[in-house]
């Protein structure tokens, strides 16, 4: 496993558009956040390359990030937002220059397919969080309140869901493990690749936003039937945003539905979890040792372990 190092104010955080490109408003406005707090902030430069919704062709947001990570005064690397375009950068990244230069790497959504694929590629570990279209509306002290407890390298770290936002239980126990997940819809479409994420003894997490009842059941279904579940110590709903019925109404809520297809399952389950395209979004360290125990019934979500190496 490759750590990368702690930032603090001060340090320098890249930002880079991967997958679609971010309006320049909401860009400036959301880096000012960052800046007010002391941070220094470098733009990528394709964010400002347009080749339809995406920043630039997949060779020019691969190249992008390329140059993020072998850039010595870039201390963290940023993304602005998701959206869709991953699957085609993949195949294009070095990934022996992401290893030789290791940085905290964070985002979610369609960011979680350069997540788990850098991770497992690389060993460096990645961080599911908050991008700068996170504070598109407004500034959110829980996100970055946990991200910086995160990202500088505190330990033991007890997540206490925000107290409009309460964690379920939909079945007890305890499990540990290295912690890895991300979007459903991502984890889905690499399947079948040399990306597909290898689930063997990990707490795994899973969220999505604006799917049918009908299609969250389907991809559950895929996921059981593909075996990414057989050996799993934990599983971990997020916010499930804008999941919504159909006419013909489904019958069954996302709890029931994920308890129809995972309760057999001898593992813990949550749902409701601060993760994913909903207001609060927890910072999860991809492959780091995080712990489920729902005797600790308002915050049973633990990460273990630091994320990142402290600067001496």
């Amino acid at each position: 496993m490759i750590k990368p190092k702690s930032i603090k104010v001060n340090s320098t955080i890249g930002v880079v558009s991967p997958s679609y490109w971010l309006d320049e408003n909401v860009l400036k406005n959301t880096t000012k956040f960052f800046t007010d707090l002391g941070y220094n902030i470098e733009i990528s430069k394709s964010n400002s390359l347009q080749w339809g919704p995406f920043a630039g062709t997949p060779q020019e947001r691969a190249d992008d990030l390329h140059r993020m990570f072998a850039d010595p005064k870039i201390d963290a690397v940023m993304c602005a937002r998701g959206g869709y375009g991953a699957n085609r950068v993949l195949p294009l990244l070095d990934y022996d220059l992401i290893r030789k230069n290791p940085k905290i790497f964070i985002g979610y959504s369609d960011i979680t397919a350069y997540l788990t694929s850098i991770t497992q590629k690389t060993n460096l570990v990645t961080f599911h969080g908050p991008m700068l279209t996170t504070y598109k509306k407004s500034w959110i002290n829980y996100n970055y309140n946990l991200m910086n407890r995160v990202l500088t390298g505190e330990n033991n770290i007890n997540i206490e869901p925000p107290e409009s936002l309460k964690t379920r239980i939909l079945k007890d126990g305890t499990g540990s493990g290295p912690l890895w997940g991300g979007n459903m819809s991502l984890l889905i479409n690499r399947l079948g690749t040399s990306d597909t994420l290898n689930t063997n003894g990990v707490i795994l997490f899973l969220e999505d936003i604006d799917e049918y009842l009908y299609s969250f059941e389907r991809m559950l279904v895929q996921m059981r039937t593909s075996g990414m579940f057989d050996q799993i110590n934990g599983l971990i709903i997020g916010e499930l945003e804008d999941i919504r019925d159909q006419e013909v109404r489904f019958g069954r809520n996302t709890d029931e539905i994920i308890l129809d297809i995972c309760g057999d399952l001898d593992i813990p389950i949550v749902s409701n979890f601060p993760c994913g395209h909903g207001k609060y979004q927890a910072t999860l360290p991809i492959s780091i040792t995080t712990e489920i125990d729902t005797t600790k019934k308002d915050s049973p979500i633990t990460i273990t372990d630091s994320a990142v190496t402290k600067e001496s």
